[in-house]
Formats: C-alpha cells, structure tokens, sequence
C-alpha cells in the first residue's frame, strides 16, 4: 500500500516516549540512512514500543536462505534477493502486555498501529513511502517495512 488508509485513525499520543535498545540499533547496521532515520524517529512517540529482531536489518544471503527455508520469507537469498540484503528493508517486533517480543495474532492491532505511525512519519517527515508487509495479500508480514 502506497498511501496511508484513508479510514486510518492514529491512536492517541499516550505520552510515553521509547527509544531502541543497543541490540536493536546494532541490528539496524547497514540499512539505508533515511531507512535508519525513519525508525529512530517514529520508536520516540510510537503508540506501542517496539524492537528489532534477529536478521530484523541488513542480512547476508546465507541468512537469508535459512529464514526461506524456515518458511519465514518468500526470497531465498539468491535467485530472489529480500530488500533486507540491500539495506532497503527491517522487520520489528511488538511487546506484549507483559513486555515481551510478541508475533501472536493477539497483538496484531499493535502491528498496525505501529505501521501506520512509520508510515506517516516516513511520508510527512521524510518525504518516501515505506511499504508495510502487513497490507500485502499472498505473504502478510506484519513485522516488515521497506523502501
């Protein structure tokens, strides 16, 4: 999806700030500078903290393989390269009520609410569309953005 949702309404600003972790900031290493930039500013009023997972950045075509074979990507690393080998992708994960990483379908409105927010903050602040995994219709990847 190129645009925001017209119908999208963005959840109220709780007042709580969030910044990333040093684990996840060393796995944002090598993706595209505004990539970078957009993320480090939509983590600061994002409407549900956030973090970088394992291979969430830049990966190496032997991680990426292992991820397609897992059935966790639809890019096997070498005949299909994944955005995450150039620098033009990153995959987040959401916390749960307890604070833990959390890919359950019960927190699924986190992901969107989340989306949405680096969406805006990509387009009005950074003038670019970041695409969310989560509107795709053939492989839903709620936790992927790319350039």
């Amino acid at each position: 999806m190129d645009e925001l949702r017209p119908d999208y309404k963005q959840p109220e600003y709780s007042g709580k700030t969030y910044e990333l972790s040093e684990r996840s900031l060393e796995r944002l290493q090598g993706i595209e500078p505004t990539l970078l930039d957009i993320v480090l500013e939509s983590i600061t009023h994002s409407p549900h903290d956030f973090g970088i997972p394992r291979y969430g950045g830049m990966r190496s075509a032997e991680d990426q393989k292992k991820l397609y074979e897992k059935g966790r990507s639809q890019r096997d690393g070498y005949n299909k390269l994944s955005y995450h080998q150039t620098g033009r992708a990153f995959d987040i994960y959401v916390l749960d009520d307890e604070g833990k990483p959390t890919w359950n379908s019960k927190y699924h409105y986190k992901y969107e609410e989340v989306a949405r927010h680096i969406q805006k903050i990509a387009k009005e602040k950074f003038f670019t569309t970041v695409t969310w995994g989560g509107d795709w219709t053939s492989f839903v990847d709620r936790p992927h953005f790319q350039i």
